[in-house]
């Protein structure tokens, strides 16, 4: 899992060859810290196929803005620069890849 700044958003994420799946998270939440460790292992199943990635959205507000994040977690799914699925909240790890079928 890579971990993104406002500098590196654009680059990787918008211009990746493969889809991204972007958690947006905070600090203060504890949907957000329970999660991660699911996202990990997503990372880690389809790594070759998929790239999973976070920010802080407490200290890169204006990218979390830009995609209309509005509470944590928020995860986008980019393909091709654009937004193609966007989940909120805290999901099992199977309900999740559910909501991302079909889409790497």
């Amino acid at each position: 899992m890579i971990t993104l700044t406002a500098e590196t958003f654009d680059e990787q994420v918008l211009r990746s060859d493969k889809p991204v799946l972007v958690d947006f998270w905070t600090e203060w939440c504890p949907p957000c810290r329970m999660i991660a460790p699911i996202l990990e292992e997503i990372a880690a199943e389809y790594g070759d196929r998929l790239t999973v990635a976070k920010i802080n959205a407490d200290d890169h507000p204006e990218i979390a803005r830009r995609y209309d994040v509005l509470g944590f977690p928020t995860l986008n799914l980019y393909r091709n620069g654009e937004v193609i699925r966007q989940i909120r909240g805290a999901k099992p790890k199977r309900l999740l890849l559910s909501d991302l079928d079909g889409c790497f």
